[in-house]
C-alpha cells in the first residue's frame, strides 16, 4: 500500500511539472507558449519593473533549467507600470502584444529589435512620456491604436516594410510634428492621424 501511494505520488509530480505554464524570473513573468520548441512569452511579475527594462533574448527556467527563447511581449504584459523609463527588447522578439505596454506613463525611449514584425493595438497607448522610438525595417503593421496618446512624440517614421497601419495608430499625439508614410503602405485606419494639431509635415 504504502508503495502504491509513493507511486501515486510520483506520478503526480510528473504530471504538474508537465503541467507547468509559467516561470519567475526577477520581477519578469514568462509564460510558455511552445513546450517543444521551447517558446516563451514576457510580462510583469507580482512586483512590477521599474527604471530601464531589458528583455532578454533568452531565458532559463529556475524549476528544470531549460533554456527558453523570447519571442512575444504578452497581451497587457506591462500595462500601467508607470514606473518604467526605458525599455530595450531581445533581438528574439517577434511581436509586440496588445496594450502591452499601454499607460506606462514614464517611459521616454522604447527600443525595437530588427527581429519585430507586429506591433499591437494599443501597445504604447498612453505613454504620455514617450520621446523617441523607431520603428524597424522588419515590422509590417502598427495597430489599432498603437501610439494613441503618445502626447511627446514630435516625429515618426514609418519603414518601407510596413504595409498596413490599423485605425487611430497614432490619434491624439499632440506634439507630432511630422510623420512620414511611405508607399509601401497599401491600408491605412481611420482616425491614424487625427487631432495631431502640430502635425505640417506628411
Amino acid at each position: 500500500m504504502k508503495r502504491l501511494m509513493t507511486l501515486f505520488a510520483a506520478v503526480v509530480f510528473v504530471g504538474q511539472a508537465r503541467a507547468q505554464t509559467s516561470f519567475e524570473v526577477g520581477n519578469l513573468k514568462y509564460t510558455i507558449t511552445n513546450e517543444t520548441n521551447h517558446y516563451v512569452s514576457v510580462g510583469k511579475a507580482e512586483t512590477e519593473p521599474t527604471g530601464a527594462l531589458n528583455i532578454p533574448e533568452k531565458v532559463t527556467n529556475p524549476d528544470n533549467s531549460v533554456e527558453y527563447t523570447v519571442t512575444r511581449i504578452g497581451r497587457s504584459a506591462f500595462e500601467g507600470c508607470s514606473g518604467l523609463t526605458s525599455v530595450t527588447i531581445g533581438n528574439s522578439v517577434t511581436s509586440i502584444g496588445y496594450a502591452a505596454f499601454y499607460g506606462c506613463s514614464g517611459l521616454t525611449s522604447v527600443t525595437i529589435p530588427n527581429s519585430v514584425t507586429s506591433i499591437g493595438d494599443w501597445a504604447f497607448a498612453d505613454c504620455s512620456s514617450l520621446a523617441s522610438v523607431t520603428i524597424p525595417n522588419s515590422v509590417t503593421s502598427i495597430g489599432g491604436g498603437a501610439f494613441r496618446g503618445c502626447n511627446n512624440l514630435t516625429s515618426v517614421t514609418i519603414p518601407n516594410s510596413v504595409t498596413r497601419i490599423e485605425d487611430n495608430a497614432f490619434r491624439h499625439c499632440t506634439n507630432l510634428e511630422s510623420i512620414t508614410i511611405p508607399s509601401s503602405v497599401t491600408s491605412i485606419g481611420i482616425g491614424t492621424i487625427c487631432e495631431c494639431n502640430k502635425l505640417t509635415s506628411i
